[in-house]
């Protein structure tokens, strides 16, 4: 019997690219600029590219991946093999 994944995105990446990991990364990176520098524009001016790199990947990426189809190809060409 073949094993059947889900087509959640997230079963595809590695432990370092799952929510968890991005939402960590970037609360810690965000924090640490204000803990060092203790400047609100440098840690504004931090924070801007850091949440659009966390929405694209938590929340526009998946949608993409399943309405692009590649899931449900990557998993049907694993079936046949």
């Amino acid at each position: 019997m073949s094993e059947h994944k889900s087509l959640s995105p997230w079963h595809y990446k590695p432990w370092w690219c799952q929510p968890w990991s991005i939402l960590l990364t970037g609360v810690i990176l965000i924090s640490s600029s204000w803990l060092l520098f203790k400047i609100i524009w440098l840690t504004v001016l931090v924070a801007i590219p850091v949440l659009a790199w966390m929405g694209f990947f938590i929340l526009i990426w998946p949608q993409l991946m399943i309405r692009s189809g590649a899931l449900e190809s990557y998993q049907r060409d694993s079936i046949q093999q």
